[in-house]
């Protein structure tokens, strides 16, 4: 998978483009101030720089060199410092309830290792971390603005519920919004949406 990513983020452009999630953007004053906020499957990084210009300290992991590029550069850009590893988690060695929240934009692990994924991330995430997270929904298939074509990809609120056991949500939500995000996330999609903080 490494590899598609590698070739999808060699282009000069940025794949998703360079601003930050809406989603992200209106949810970030939930994050604890100046706290430690992971980003899981970071890609070019634009999400993660947008939260270490708001003054949080940001780590980021992907499994694409080539997003790391894109993403040191960006921060580079913006005049702010990203800790972003490549690598798969379970080699990271991140520390037990080291963050204070973590960030899930668009992280769409295959379904075999989706809710075990879930559970190591939470895993790293202090108690009352918070959690912001957006995703496809399975009604995605019906719309043509980006994201996989496998539906066990893609997320109901129930399964959203089952994978994040020990999150008090206080959003969650399935929506469908207009999509403007580089040349591969654009136009009208249906998402699921969540805020919450870890029990």
């Amino acid at each position: 998978m490494s590899d598609f990513w590698n070739q999808r983020y060699a282009e000069k452009e940025y794949t998703y483009g360079i601003q930050p999630n809406q989603f992200l953007e209106a949810s970030i004053s939930k994050l604890p101030k100046s706290g430690k906020i992971l980003f899981p499957a970071e890609g070019e990084g634009r999400n993660a720089v947008f939260a270490a210009k708001s003054g949080f300290k940001v780590v980021a992991f992907d499994t694409s060199s080539e997003g790391k590029k894109k993403a040191d550069k960006l921060a580079q850009d913006n005049d702010v410092i990203i800790d972003y590893q490549v690598g798969v988690l379970e080699d990271l060695k991140y520390k037990e309830a080291s963050f204070d929240g973590v960030v899930l934009i668009y992280a769409h692990f295959p379904k075999a290792i989706r809710k075990a994924m879930h559970k190591q991330i939470l895993r790293l995430v202090k108690p009352n971390g918070i959690i912001i997270f957006e995703a496809f929904s399975k009604e995605q298939l019906q719309y043509t603005s980006g994201g996989p074509k496998d539906s066990e990809m893609l997320f109901s609120e129930e399964e959203v519920k089952d994978e994040f056991q020990h999150v008090d949500f206080d959003f969650l939500k399935t929506e469908i919004i207009e999509l403007s995000e580089g040349a591969f996330h654009k136009g009208k999609g249906s998402v699921v949406r969540f805020t919450g903080k870890k029990k």
